[in-house]
């Protein structure tokens, strides 16, 4: 089993209490539909996650961009319908995970890329 996919679109952690307030949603519904079809985890597994930001997510009062457990609690709560949906533990089956995060380039698409292994357990 193996993954490795672009998930096109703007990453949210936790809902905003302001502003398009539905955009979290949104990108939930990105992660859902680009991965309903890859491979299911059926063992423990390793999990590399880049998120590609847009330059608006480094205000000048957050320059470091999200919270990286935040982007990754949304897109693992995502995730556990569709690639983790039918091993047990659903995303407590990652025994390692990479997380990094960088703005996008110019005219860069903007989202995050998934790549999973199996552990082979």
């Amino acid at each position: 089993m193996g993954v490795d996919s672009f998930i096109e679109g703007i990453p949210y952690g936790q809902q905003k209490p302001r502003g398009d307030i539905e955009a979290p949603d949104r990108w939930t519904e990105a992660v859902k539909q680009v991965t309903k079809n890859l491979p299911r985890v059926k063992g423990s597994c390793y999990m590399i996650v880049v998120f590609v930001l847009p330059e608006n997510k480094y205000p000048s009062d957050h320059p470091y961009g999200p919270d990286l457990d935040n982007l990754m609690k949304r897109l693992l709560d995502a995730l556990n319908d569709t690639v983790f949906s039918e091993v047990a533990g659903k995303d407590g089956s990652v025994v390692q995970l990479v997380v990094s995060k960088r703005k996008a380039m110019q005219n860069e698409p903007t989202g995050a890329r998934v790549i999973i292994a199996d552990r082979g357990d």
